[in-house]
């Protein structure tokens, strides 16, 4: 039988509006998880929805009042083909596992979001994008197939090109509960990344920077400080990678060409102080940031947690803006609305918004998920304490500037978005839900952002 423990209390990643489930479930077996789904569909219950390992930073992997499957139980790497890159695994398995065991074969994750503690079925369920979209897409689009517990408590094998894996992939976990997966895979002949860094001197310099030169490096992001002003809004550090070849290494590093050793801080308790974060302290932190970054340096090789994965190695950062949390806002305008993007920036600066996360990167062709977040064009992401005053209401005024453009806000950081919005960022949502109202009439599979936004 499953793991099941009553009421437990579930948050998203960014802290904010923590809700209680009636039931948390951990199955261990496809069949634990069909018994899980069917009890989820039973007279009174509140329906239910898979999780990972929490790292949306919003309400979707939360179901208040009802059912929230732990899928970290089914985390078996299945099959590995070694020698064309691919990987049959459970859903539950985490994409720092796969770096662990694959990695050493001469194989990486084809895409990777900022931490590498997300699952394959989150990553399916949100579409992850990282560094390389404008190179690799999201990571659906290397997901061959995977097998989907719905409603019925059927599992159906769906393909990739189909309607329901595109309804899936993300999907936020709304058409059925993911499996596994069958996933192609990335060559490399190191775990290390040979990385350029410069500094743009404001926005327009970045983006100049960004559309000249991206289309010759594999990962590309430019970390950018919101709280200057005036001819420095904007004001960033451009970082972009490769994989290292062998030759590229010293004489120590080739002897393990392919070792994996990522480092991480003690976990203690309270190791990162709470509310560590305010206006004042991170315009500090993002001055100094920006000048120790080299003008211009190039072929640094950095190890490979170190470029993708930095956060990682401090336990529970989410915990720096304090016991009320912090708003992840993530959204992308097309090519050709940079006067958008400037604006929005603007704003963001005179708002005085303290975010020392924020990252601007560049998308390229769209992926064929009917809710995938990622469309052609320039994409901020950035983080902000949840108790700031007036918060929503600004946030609201971003969206409405988003939706003008042409944009669209990520689901997956999102916990406070206008649901008279969502059909404008999203052209698919009306397929979506006529999709999965033919595949789960009964509403079985449900979450708080399924609800606050009706999808």
């Amino acid at each position: 039988m499953p793991v099941d423990t009553a009421s437990v209390e579930v948050t998203g990643w960014g802290r904010t509006a923590p809700t209680t489930a009636a039931r948390l479930v951990r199955p261990r077996s496809y069949e634990e998880a069909a018994d899980a789904v069917l009890d989820c569909a039973a007279p009174g219950a509140r329906g239910g929805i898979a999780r990972g390992l929490g790292r949306a930073y919003g309400d979707a992997a939360q179901n208040a009042g009802g059912c929230v499957l732990d899928m970290t139980g089914l985390d078996r790497i299945r099959t590995i083909d070694a020698r064309d890159g691919v990987v049959v695994c459970d859903a539950g398995v985490s994409l720092h596992r796969l770096m662990e065991v694959l990695l050493p074969l001469g194989w990486f994750v084809p895409v990777t979001p900022g931490t590498r503690y997300v699952t394959v079925g989150g990553a399916i369920g949100a579409d992850i994008h990282g560094k390389n979209h404008h190179v690799s897409g999201s990571f659906s689009r290397h997901v061959v197939s995977l097998d989907l517990l719905t409603a019925d408590g059927e599992v159906r094998t769906v393909p990739a090109g189909t309607d329901l894996f595109d309804a899936t992939a993300g999907g936020m976990g709304l058409t059925g509960v993911i499996l596994s997966a069958t996933v192609r895979l990335l060559p490399v002949e190191t775990s290390w990344m040979s990385v350029d860094t410069e500094r743009a001197a404001d926005l327009d310099d970045l983006m100049d920077r960004l559309a000249a030169t991206d289309h010759r490096y594999r990962y590309s992001v430019a970390w950018i400080d919101l709280l200057a002003r005036g001819p420095a809004m904007g004001r960033s550090v451009l970082t972009r990678g490769e994989h290292a070849p062998s030759d590229a290494l010293g004489a120590r590093a080739r002897r393990e060409p392919l070792a994996f050793r990522p480092g991480r801080l003690p976990a203690a308790p309270g190791f990162v102080p709470e509310g560590l974060l305010g206006r004042a302290s991170v315009g500090l932190f993002n001055a100094l940031w920006y000048r120790r970054a080299p003008r211009a340096r190039t072929g640094e090789l950095q190890k490979l947690s170190a470029f993708f994965h930095p956060l990682d190695g401090v336990p529970h950062w989410n915990r720096v803006y304090g016991r009320g949390g912090f708003v992840q806002y993530q959204f992308v305008v097309g090519y050709g609305q940079e006067e958008a993007l400037r604006r929005i920036v603007g704003r963001i600066s005179r708002r005085g918004c303290p975010s020392f996360l924020a990252v601007l990167k560049r998308f390229g062709d769209g992926d064929p998920g009917w809710l995938s977040f990622p469309v052609p064009g320039w994409t901020l992401a950035l983080d902000v304490p949840a108790g700031l005053p007036g918060l929503g209401a600004f946030l609201d005024g971003l969206d409405e500037e988003v939706v003008a453009a042409g944009g669209r806000v990520y689901l997956a950081k999102d916990s406070r978005l206008r649901p008279d919005l969502l059909a404008a960022m999203y052209p698919r949502l009306a397929d979506f839900r006529a999709l999965r109202a033919e595949l789960d009439p009964r509403g079985v599979f449900t979450s708080d952002l399924s609800r606050r936004l009706s999808l």
